[in-house]
């Protein structure tokens, strides 16, 4: 075995020769110099157990962390071979210090590896960050249940389905099921408390149990052909629906005969227009790779009883120097630890499969069988999964070529120099003063870092005070960059003129913090677009770059991504402060009776459309205390 198949299996060891290592913030880091590390000694106290080992270099920071089925054996490879690669080579030249846990079983290992790079982002491990979860239909086990789409921890009662690859083609789903099979999908509080239909009844989309339009037996018959549906079983029930079309034929209910044809010709067209349909009745991915120099894309397509729902492209970190079968081998043991793995994945590039399969197995509860060699269809799969992982790559290297472009004029523009690669942008919202709350957004590394946003909620600042509210969360937000605990922007921007840029100024010189560029972006004559004014510390007039200019189109960008990302920290604050303080004004209701109400009826407009005999079903409200909460709401 060679020193680079030595490393754990589906991890990155460290970049190419001549390539030097970063941080988080993409700055080139120099290796420390490193401690003395007695590999002799250390390896005579490893056993020969499966585990995780972690390296780490003279500062403490983690370098790679890996699995092992027996520690002894992988951890000993590193060392004693003479002939290790130049990737292998540089990152063993700065390990300082190993440490090693070990567990129960090689699929233990694995589960504490995937989540020990997810927490400490080793700079030589291949990472898969997708900041999105996977989105899921959900029908809920209700006596009536609910249509819903579902994304997060499967913890609750009820049937799932999917993953899908995308939240439109779940919310298509919906609204295509509703047609058919015309199941609810209100929320439990709304569903309990109505008392006549809604628009969804009038236009066909609900059957209307809520009022008893609907029948418990009939209801479960729709929702019965739904799961046959969802589970690949359409002839099934085109029959069952077909049956009861018959039967109301022959019992001459001929308008509830014809809505059964109806929904046998909706079905039908559903079929054609959700999905491609791949002709088998099994769950299956498949997982290709696309390589350009040193980039890579992964493309996972699912097909889920035999329907394809779609495709997803991740582009994987620390991927430098890396092989295709790595890449893939990467992918695999970090997807399938967090979302269920079908029993086929139709893998490219990877040779070896049997002791990828055997853990994906053993983590999942089932077979896997993990497969390479294909026909016919399923060769069709993968060289259509080839073909959208190379389309997402050359998309991403333009895309990454224009910002090159938009990021070069702006430093040409604001005379920033080659540094400039990571921008600050701070945003305040409120309404009349209420509920102000400050966002930071980040754009690094040629893209938006939607995983570094911040909120701030402001306090102890008089409403409507824009200037103190960007003191504020400057102060606090930079205090930490002065005590060394964040990472140092090139170029500060702030949604404001040159009065929001001075308060930028004084607060970055009261911290003692030099060297960071800061730019106020203000609206300009008329507030139009592309008239924007770019004020700077050592400029006495704005710079205008005209509407077409490159850099301006970048600024805007990140000038609307930190308005919207304020926007709807505002509105999430505004609407519970609302909440709160409208109950909490009521003599008798606390918090404990507040979350209640809020639970039963689904927010603060469920509790104002409840009748007074609705409100004293809550436990702890009593008949004269639901009639105050009533008299005192309404009369507000």
């Amino acid at each position: 075995m060679s020193p680079d198949e030595a490393a754990p299996l589906g991890m990155a060891g460290a970049p190419p020769l001549g390539e030097a290592p970063t941080d988080k913030a993409g700055k080139i880091e120099r290796p420390a110099e490193p401690r003395a590390f007695d590999s002799e000694t250390f390896l005579a106290n490893l056993p020969n157990l499966p585990g995780v080992y972690r390296m780490l270099d003279a500062r403490d920071a983690v370098l790679y962390v890996g699995k092992a089925r027996d520690l002894k054996k992988r951890v000993s490879s590193y060392f004693q071979r003479s002939a290790l690669g130049p990737r292998i080579a540089m990152m063993v030249g700065q390990i300082a210090k190993m440490e090693t846990t070990v567990t129960r079983s090689e699929v233990e290992a694995l589960v504490l590896e995937n989540n020990l790079i997810k927490a400490l982002t080793p700079r030589y491990n291949i990472l898969f960050r997708d900041d999105k979860s996977y989105p899921y239909l959900m029908l809920s086990n209700a006596k009536f249940p609910r249509l819903g789409f579902h994304r997060g921890a499967l913890d609750k009662e009820g049937r799932y389905f999917g993953p899908f690859p995308h939240t439109s083609a779940v919310r298509e789903s919906i609204q295509l099921l509703q047609r058919v099979f015309r199941i609810r999908t209100c929320e439990e509080s709304t569903f309990q408390n109505r008392s006549r239909p809604c628009l969804l009844y009038q236009i066909r989309r609900c059957s209307g149990p809520c009022v008893g339009l609907v029948g418990e037996k009939e209801y479960a018959a729709d929702v019965a052909n739904a799961k046959l549906f969802l589970d690949g079983r359409s002839d099934d029930v085109l029959n069952a629906i077909e049956e009861r079309m018959n039967a109301a034929s022959q019992g001459l209910e001929f308008e509830q005969a014809a809505l059964y044809r109806d929904q046998m010709q909706a079905l039908a067209r559903m079929a054609q227009r959700q999905y491609a349909d791949t002709g088998v009745d099994q769950d299956i991915d498949v997982v290709a790779v696309a390589h350009d120099g040193g980039a890579f894309c992964v493309n996972l397509v699912m097909i889920r009883s035999g329907r394809q729902l779609g495709d997803r492209c991740l582009f994987p970190q620390n991927a430098q120097g890396r092989t295709p079968e790595e890449i893939v081998m990467a992918f695999l043991m970090q997807h399938y630890l967090d979302y269920p793995a079908p029993g086929i994945i139709i893998v490219d590039a990877v040779t070896d499969l049997d002791e990828a399969a055997e853990i994906l197995g053993a983590h999942c509860g089932h077979a896997v069988k993990l497969l390479n060699h294909t026909i016919g269809d399923r060769r069709a799969w993968l060289e259509g999964a080839r073909d959208n992982a190379r389309r997402a790559l050359s998309v991403r290297e333009s895309e990454a070529s224009n910002q090159e472009a938009r990021l070069a004029a702006l430093r040409d523009a604001l005379g920033l120099g080659e540094s400039l690669q990571r921008i600050e942008c701070f945003d305040i919202s409120h309404t009349q003063g209420e509920a102000t709350v400050a966002s930071c957004v980040i754009y690094d590394k040629l893209e938006m870092r939607r995983g570094e946003y911040r909120h701030y909620n402001i306090k102890d600042v008089t409403g409507g005070d824009d200037y103190a509210a960007m003191k504020q969360v400057l102060e606090r937000r930079y205090s930490k960059l002065a005590q060394g605990e964040a990472v140092t922007p090139d170029l500060v921007l702030i949604d404001g003129g040159k009065g929001q840029m001075g308060v930028a100024k004084a607060v970055l010189e009261d911290l003692g913090l030099t060297g960071i560029a800061v730019v106020g972006v203000a609206k300009g004559p008329e507030r139009k677009a592309g008239l924007e004014e770019l004020w700077m510390l050592d400029r006495e007039l704005p710079v205008v770059l005209g509407h077409a200019h490159p850099a301006l189109h970048l600024v805007q960008t990140i000038r609307d991504e930190a308005h919207r990302f304020a926007i709807t920290g505002h509105r999430a604050r505004r609407g519970k402060a609302r909440v709160t303080s409208s109950l909490e004004g009521i003599d008798g209701i606390g918090s404990k009776r507040r979350r209640g109400l809020l639970a039963r009826f689904g927010g603060l407009r469920g509790v104002m459309g409840a009748s007074v005999d609705d409100l004293a079903q809550v436990d702890g409200i009593s008949k004269k205390l639901a009639e105050k909460i009533y008299r005192v709401l309404h009369s507000s």
